[in-house]
């Protein structure tokens, strides 16, 4: 079982930052990628930025160049650095890991956080 815990989110001006970080606690040497997703209303959830196990990371389009994930050394913490932030990035954005094969491929989720970019 892998449990996330997020933080930070809130309210934030067009053209600030905002960091959001999560913590994988539980059976963490499970854990192949973790990552957020964001969901603006109206709009399919969709990938924000991944980070494998190995240090692979994907990001959107819409963010590239703005948005940086990272991990912590014991690869249980993912933090998504925003910078540039932009209206159409107001979303709730989820925490997620995903599992290896011996979890079957078990998707894992954090309880969502509110960023709403907003002057």
């Amino acid at each position: 079982q892998v449990q996330l815990v997020e933080s930070g989110g809130g309210l934030v001006q067009p053209g600030g930052s905002l960091k959001l970080s999560c913590a994988a606690s539980g059976s963490i040497f499970g854990i192949y990628a973790m990552g957020w997703y964001r969901q603006a209303p109206g709009k399919q959830r969709e990938l924000v930025a991944s980070i494998t196990r190995g240090g692979t990371t994907n990001y959107a389009d819409s963010v590239k160049g703005r948005f940086t994930i990272s991990r912590d050394n014991a690869k249980n913490t993912a933090n998504l650095q925003m910078n540039s932030l932009k209206p159409e990035d107001t979303a709730v954005y989820y925490c997620n890991a995903k599992g290896e094969a011996t979890t079957q491929y078990r998707n894992y989720w954090g309880q969502g956080t509110q960023v709403t970019v907003s002057s």
